[in-house]
C-alpha cells in the first residue's frame, strides 16, 4: 500500500490532477507508461524517453505547424488550429497536463535516481526537467516551478506559487550546469538497450544537454538582463567544460524500432488522415520554398528548394492541377478562399512521416550552428557578419543531409546533393549574400525552415524574433480577434484549484487568461511590436 500511494502521489502535479482527452492523450493505453511496483529509476526511463518523443511529433503536427503555417487543416471543422480556434480543456490542458505529468515523472526518476546511485539517470532526469519546463514556460508563461511536485511531501503544497519566466529560465541555466558536471564524471547507464535515443552513451547525452542550454540562452537574448553572450562566449571557447553537437550524427532523435510498443506517433496514421483530406502544405510555406520569378504565372516557378520534395508532396491530379505546380493553401483564411485555394494542393509526404520507425527530433546540429550565426551577428559572441554567414552556411548543409536521409523514404527516393546545397546557397532563396531582407530577417526565416518538425521550436522562435512575416488570415478574426496566439492560457482546472495563484501569476505577466498576452522574453513583449 505504501508503494501504491508513493506512485499514485508521485503523478498529482502542480496541484493538478491529470484530465484524460479522449481520442487525443493516449498516454494512458502506451505500453510503456509507467505503473504501479516499477521503483528502480531505470524503469521510468523507457516511458519518459518514448511517451515524451511521440507527444513531440503529436504537438508538431496538431499544434506547431498549424499555428506557424507550415499546414493548415482544411479537410473540416474537427480542426481549426490554423484559425487559433484552441479549446480550454482540450488544446489548453492537454498541454499543461503533458508537461506537468512527464515533468513530475522526470522528477520522481530524479529522486529515485539519487536514492539508489544511479549517477547517469540522476542528469539524464535533470536534462528531462529542464526540457519540459522550458516547453511549459515557453507555452503558458509564469508556471509553478519551486513548490512544484511536492505535493506528497509533509513540507509540499498541493496549490504552488507560480515563478515567473525569469526565474524559470535561472533556476533551468542552474540544472543544465548541475546536469553538464554529472555527466562529466562519465558514470554508467546500466540498461543501453533501454536507450533509443543514444544507447546509454553518457557523452552524447552531454552534449544534448549543453546544445539545448544554448536553446535557452537564446530564447531569453532579448532581455540584456540575461547577459547570455558571456555564456554563450564560455560554452563555445571550451568544448571540453561544455561538448555540443558537432555533427549530425550527435542529433538528440528518439529512434523508434516500429516493432510494438515502440511505433511511431504517425505510424498508424492512415494516408487520407494525415494529408490529403485535411492537412495541406500552406501558401506561407510554398513562398518560402519556391522562387517564383517577378511578373510570370504560378506555372513559372524556377528554383525549388530541395528540401521541400522530400517535406512535401505535389499533387499531380491534372483536373486539379494542370500546370503540375507546388501550391499551397490559404492558412487562417475564410471559408471561400480556402475553397477557391484548395483545389490542386500539396500536402506533407506521408511515406517520410508516417512509418512506424520515423523519428522524433528534440534538436539537431542545424539548430545549433542557426544559434551561433544569430550570436555572432547580434555581438553575443565575436566574429560579427563574416562568422555569421559560417555559421548560417553550415546550419543549412546540415539540415539539407538530415532531410536527405530521410529522403531515402520517399514514394521516390530523394537524396540532396552536396551540389544542391552548394547551389541553393547561391540561389534566390538562400543566398545571404543577395538576401533583399536584413540578415535578421533572412536568418530567423531561414532557421524557421530549419526548424521543420521539431516540436514547437519554430512556433516559440516566431514568438522570439517576429520572423519570418507572416499573412495572418481573415478567418482567423472569428476566433482570437486576428492575433496569433501569443501563449496558451492556463487550464479551467487550473485556475479552479489554484485560484490565487494563477491569478497572482496572470496580474504579474499583464494579461488576462487568453492568447493575447506577449510572453517576457518575446519580440511583442520586448519592443512592443
Amino acid at each position: 500500500m505504501k508503494k501504491i500511494k508513493i506512485i499514485i502521489l508521485s503523478v498529482i502535479l502542480l496541484g493538478i490532477g491529470y484530465s484524460c482527452t479522449p481520442n487525443f492523450e493516449d498516454i494512458n493505453t502506451n505500453p510503456n507508461r509507467t505503473t504501479v511496483g516499477m521503483i528502480q529509476a531505470y524503469n521510468m526511463f523507457e516511458p519518459l524517453l518514448y511517451n515524451t518523443a511521440n507527444n513531440w511529433l503529436r504537438r508538431t503536427w496538431y499544434y506547431n505547424d498549424e499555428l506557424i503555417q507550415f499546414t493548415a487543416h482544411t479537410g473540416g471543422v474537427t480542426r481549426r488550429e490554423h484559425m487559433y480556434f484552441l479549446e480550454e480543456n482540450r488544446d489548453w490542458g492537454s498541454f499543461w497536463n503533458f508537461y506537468a505529468n512527464y515533468g513530475s515523472d522526470a522528477n520522481h526518476m530524479y529522486e529515485l535516481a539519487v536514492a539508489q546511485g544511479d549517477r547517469s539517470l540522476e542528469a539524464i532526469a535533470l536534462t528531462y526537467r529542464a526540457l519540459l519546463f522550458a516547453n511549459m514556460t515557453d507555452m503558458f508563461g509564469s508556471v509553478p516551478y519551486d513548490e512544484a511536485f511536492t505535493g506528497r511531501k509533509p513540507e509540499g503544497t498541493l496549490t504552488p506559487k507560480f515563478n515567473t519566466q525569469k526565474e524559470v529560465y535561472e533556476a533551468i541555466f542552474s540544472i543544465l550546469e548541475e546536469a553538464n558536471d554529472i555527466y562529466a564524471t562519465n558514470p554508467t547507464f546500466l540498461n543501453p538497450s533501454m536507450d533509443g535515443m543514444y544507447a546509454g552513451k553518457m557523452e552524447a547525452w552531454r552534449k544534448f544537454n549543453n546544445s539545448f542550454y544554448l536553446r535557452c540562452l537564446m530564447r531569453v537574448s532579448g532581455r540584456q538582463e540575461m547577459n547570455v553572450g558571456t555564456k554563450m562566449t564560455e560554452i563555445l571557447n571550451n568544448s571540453s567544460k561544455y561538448p555540443i553537437f558537432a555533427s549530425n550524427d550527435d542529433n538528440a532523435v528518439v529512434k523508434f524500432s516500429g516493432v510494438d510498443p515502440y511505433i511511431s506517433e504517425h505510424g498508424t496514421t492512415t494516408e487520407s488522415a494525415f494529408t490529403s483530406s485535411t492537412y495541406k502544405l500552406t501558401e506561407q510555406l510554398i513562398k518560402m520554398t519556391v522562387e517564383n520569378p517577378a511578373g510570370t504565372s504560378p506555372a513559372a516557378q524556377g528554383y525549388i528548394d530541395p528540401r521541400l520534395p522530400i517535406i512535401g508532396k505535389k499533387n499531380t491530379v491534372a483536373a486539379s492541377n494542370p500546370n503540375n505546380i507546388w501550391k499551397g493553401t490559404i492558412s487562417g483564411g475564410t471559408e471561400q478562399q480556402r475553397q477557391d485555394a484548395d483545389p490542386g494542393t500539396s500536402w506533407l509526404n506521408y511515406k517520410v512521416f508516417c512509418r512506424r520507425d520515423a523519428p522524433a527530433t528534440y534538436m539537431d546540429y542545424a539548430e545549433v550552428q542557426f544559434i551561433f550565426a544569430e550570436a555572432a551577428l547580434k555581438g553575443y559572441v565575436t566574429g560579427g557578419e563574416s562568422v555569421a554567414k559560417s555559421y548560417y552556411e553550415a546550419g543549412v548543409k546540415a539540415s539539407m543531409e538530415k532531410w536527405s536521409e530521410q529522403g531515402a523514404y520517399s514514394e521516390t527516393p530523394t537524396e540532396i546533393t552536396s551540389a544542391q546545397i552548394t547551389e541553393y546557397l547561391a540561389s534566390p532563396l538562400g543566398s545571404w549574400d543577395n538576401a533583399t531582407v536584413s540578415k535578421e530577417e533572412f536568418l530567423g526565416s531561414q532557421k524557421f525552415l530549419a526548424l521543420f518538425w521539431v516540436g514547437m521550436e519554430a512556433y516559440h522562435e516566431y514568438r522570439r524574433t517576429g520572423y519570418p512575416v507572416l499573412t495572418i488570415g481573415e478567418g482567423t478574426k472569428t476566433y482570437n480577434d486576428g492575433i496569433l496566439p501569443t501563449r496558451f492560457g492556463y487550464p479551467p482546472t487550473t485556475m479552479s484549484t489554484n485560484t490565487a495563484n494563477a491569478s497572482a501569476a496572470l496580474r504579474e505577466m499583464g494579461g488576462d487568461n487568453n492568447m493575447k498576452t506577449p510572453l517576457w522574453w518575446s519580440k511583442k513583449a520586448i519592443q512592443g511590436n
